[in-house]
């Protein structure tokens, strides 16, 4: 009886980045030409509604933008003569213009974690430290007051 074949297998040289897959090679040049597109359009807006809107696609000759509010939207729509021949200069073969109303993420606020405390909480954290008679917290509200800001 053979002895039982083993699979197939592909050697490769190392490690391949995922870029370099079809699928993933594909999605990320149409990324490229997307992003590509959406600044050298965007260039050609006056500045408040360059950077308020942003462009999305191009799908069967339609540019797709995406504006934070209704009055971007229309801002959009003036400029949309303007938008199509830019679109044609660069080679994009594009017909109309479609602007969606799409609000911006909020931006993410991170809160300041080193900040001080103030010569006030310090103070205020030494009169509750002295009114404690657990000797652990007492010197944990202690601790606390000595990271307070040392005014000069």
């Amino acid at each position: 009886m053979p002895p039982p074949s083993s699979p197939s297998r592909r050697y490769t040289n190392g490690l391949k980045s995922v870029g370099e897959f079809g699928p993933v090679a594909s999605l990320a040049q149409r990324a490229r030409e997307l992003d590509r597109l959406d600044r050298q359009l965007r260039a050609t807006l006056p500045s408040p509604l360059c950077d308020q809107i942003r462009f999305a696609d191009l799908r069967d000759g339609r540019l797709v933008f995406l504006a934070p509010s209704s009055a971007w939207a229309s801002r959009v729509r003036l400029y949309q003569a303007q938008i199509l021949d830019a679109a044609r200069a660069i080679g994009a073969s594009a017909h109309s213009v479609a602007v969606k109303v799409a609000p911006l993420p909020p931006e993410e606020v991170i809160p300041d974690r080193h900040k001080p405390l103030s010569a006030s909480a310090a103070r205020h954290l030494r009169v509750a430290a002295a009114s404690l008679s657990d000797p652990t917290l007492r010197d944990l509200f202690l601790y606390l007051a000595s990271q307070a800001e040392n005014p000069d």
